[in-house]
């Protein structure tokens, strides 16, 4: 079944009771959910989980309630009168800012507008003229979509949109950076903005703070034209300490965001295919290529997001099959 239409004769929703709360998660929600607001709804109803439908805040309904109406859902039949609902602050977020010249690829995570909502799925082949293939998890379905029905999919956490849309990541960028400092002596992973080496992690260690958000490291596998360990300056916002260890016997699903050993170096790229025997095959977006790992040689894919490892998995990549 494919994500359904909301009931325009739908039947008011049950609201969760609300948890105790702080008065400053009351305030937080105060201030940023007044009347008038433009937010997106979340459905806990089946069937409807993973979508969002945009509204305006009417009223505040309580303590940490509010009553919102919908955009686009009808409370009858008869199509005349908008749906109004009361709702908890947690079925709430505002609405996310519009980008323009986005660009979708295969295993993107991405919100396709649908039935009147905005529904989560997983972008699983890039057709002609434009069109995309969109896998829905929640139905077992995959529609296809023109890319102006898509947007890349984002989490609202703690008052911030993951991942960030371009100005909040510019502006977060310094903040983020300093939250961790890099010393000599210390181990680290490197990236690179040169071609070819887009997505890709080596293991370094700092040699000297050379100041200027600077650091003179030492690759821990590329040589030099001598055959020496290669030594090359970096700046802070190309280099992070190592993920934590995972386990070996970790398994890996359909479309999920890994890390691949490969070259020297980990690579990030998506799982196209699950083989037999802890093997897989890994998409790379970079190069267009699949090849196949072990599962001894895969990580999975962490982003080092103010100061912390955070799992793609748990915040914006969701893996469609498990």
């Amino acid at each position: 079944m494919a994500p359904k239409s909301k009931s325009k004769s739908k039947a008011k929703a049950k609201t969760p009771k609300p948890s105790p709360s702080s008065s400053s998660k009351s305030s937080s929600s105060s201030s940023i959910f007044k009347p008038g607001t433009r937010v997106e709804v979340s459905s806990d109803d089946d069937g409807f989980r993973g979508s969002w439908f945009s509204g305006t805040v009417i009223r505040r309904a309580g303590a940490d309630k509010f009553t919102v109406e919908y955009d686009n859902l009808l409370a009858d039949e008869r199509g005349k009168k908008k749906l109004r609902e009361q709702l908890g602050f947690h079925q709430l977020r505002p609405l996310p800012p519009e980008e323009a010249g986005v660009e979708f690829k295969f295993g993107d995570e991405v919100d396709a507008f649908h039935n009147d909502g905005w529904w989560e799925g997983s972008i699983t082949q890039e057709l002609e003229n434009g069109m995309f293939a969109v896998y829905f998890r929640g139905s077992k379905e995959q529609i296809e979509f023109t890319a102006d029905q898509l947007r890349k999919h984002r989490e609202w956490m703690n008052e911030k949109w993951v991942p960030p849309f371009a100005q909040q990541e510019q502006e977060e960028s310094d903040e983020t950076a300093e939250e961790f400092n890099f010393c000599e002596g210390m181990l680290v992973e490197v990236s690179n903005d040169e071609e070819g080496f887009q997505g890709a992690w080596f293991s370094a260690t700092v040699v000297e703070v050379i100041g200027d958000d600077r650091f003179l490291i030492e690759y821990k596998t590329l040589l030099d034209d001598n055959s020496n360990l290669l030594r090359e300056e970096a700046d802070k916002w190309h280099i992070r300490p190592p993920p934590p260890a995972t386990s070996e016997n970790i398994k890996f699903s359909y479309l999920e965001e890994v890390d691949a050993m490969y070259n020297d170096g980990w690579w990030v790229g998506v799982i196209s295919k699950v083989l037999g025997d802890s093997k897989y095959v890994v998409y790379f977006r970079s190069s267009n290529e699949e090849i196949e790992f072990p599962n001894s040689q895969l990580r999975p894919h962490l982003d080092w997001i103010g100061g912390k490892w955070v799992l793609a998995s748990e915040v914006w990549l969701q893996p469609i099959l498990r």
